[in-house]
């Protein structure tokens, strides 16, 4: 018998602006979205903000980032740092 490994299932991504860095490996994101109303078929703006697990404090304030959803962390993080998207521009950097 040969043991066939199944493919993961892909974890849902989102990009998000960081608005807090003040914690150790920990930065807050937050997503925007839009929602229809489900009466008027408004398109309605929405936004949520995740705790999100950086283990190297790679991101800063302002940085556009992929985060990704995993295992929870602790009991307010179940998103994990996947990338920087964008950087946000720094202030004093020649």
């Amino acid at each position: 018998m040969t043991e066939q490994s199944s493919p993961r299932r892909q974890r849902p991504t989102q990009t998000g602006v960081v608005v807090s860095d003040g914690r150790d490996k920990t930065v807050t994101v937050q997503v925007n979205f839009q929602v229809r109303h489900a009466k008027y078929g408004k398109y309605l703006r929405r936004r949520t903000k995740y705790q999100v697990h950086d283990e190297k404090n790679e991101a800063r304030l302002g940085d556009r980032v992929e985060i990704g959803a995993c295992r929870p962390i602790s009991k307010s993080k179940s998103w994990r740092l996947v990338r920087i998207v964008e950087a946000a521009p720094r202030e004093g950097v020649a």
